[in-house]
């Protein structure tokens, strides 16, 4: 597709994405994911003729005027959004679908110097959150979510959601046009519910003696614990 093209309808994709925007003069000063995209896609069509200086200086640039590091071989599709977008790196061997939104400080990087394929693939319909790490060449499925500060580094299959450090599949959305940003499982707090429920079950099976034994020591453990804390006042 004619880069000019790709360029136009980015500039419209901003008003279907971000309720912030109140006019078209905003989109000149505002939005620095647009402008990421718009050198971008002007370096790419360089680098897909063969060319390497050209296409490296144009990205040098734009990375200099809106701090988003987008390496001039990465293949982006249509339609996609960086919101706010500082801090945004995205690797020379990244390949990213349509209607894609990334977060600022989302990383796409590689874990190898080796050739070849080492970044992500993005599917279609993707949410990236912010400060999102996608490591590797491994492949979000279409309509998939990246919560907020997840460290990616395995496949997430289609339309789940992965959230956590590393990052874990959690969930399966319903509407994948739904950004639901603030629907995101708390990994901890679904363990901890867990191992509680999980230890008053064990201590209804044991005998009346032994849950005397064990409250003892329990006591015990507890007297340690506070002598410990108030050690360091």
């Amino acid at each position: 597709m004619n880069p000019f093209k790709l360029i136009r309808e980015d500039f419209g994709n901003v008003k279907k994405n971000d309720p912030a925007l109140h006019s078209t003069f905003e989109l000149f000063f505002n939005y620095p994911g647009l402008w990421a995209l718009f050198f971008h896609r002007i370096a790419h069509w360089f680098y897909s003729k063969g060319l390497r200086f050209i296409p490296r200086f144009i990205s040098a640039f734009g990375m200099f005027f809106t701090m988003i590091d987008i390496h001039p071989a990465a293949t982006i599709g249509r339609r996609v959004f960086i919101d706010h977008g500082v801090g945004v790196v995205i690797g020379e061997t990244t390949v990213i679908g349509n209607d894609v939104v990334i977060y600022q400080q989302v990383t796409l990087g590689g874990v190898s110097t080796s050739k070849g394929k080492r970044h992500p693939t993005i599917g279609n319909n993707v949410i990236i959150g912010a400060g999102a790490k996608v490591l590797g060449n491994i492949f979000i499925g279409d309509d998939a979510k990246i919560g907020a500060n997840s460290v990616v580094v395995k496949n997430v299959p289609f339309s789940a959601t992965a959230v956590g450090i590393p990052a874990r599949v959690l969930q399966c959305e319903k509407d994948p046009k739904d950004l639901g940003h603030d629907n995101l499982p708390d990994v901890n707090k679904e363990i901890f519910d867990y191992l509680l429920k999980r230890i008053e079950v064990l201590e209804a099976a044991l005998p009346k003696a032994k849950q005397d034994e064990i409250k003892q020591k329990d006591d015990d453990l507890e007297e340690k614990y506070d002598n410990y804390i108030h050690s360091m006042d």
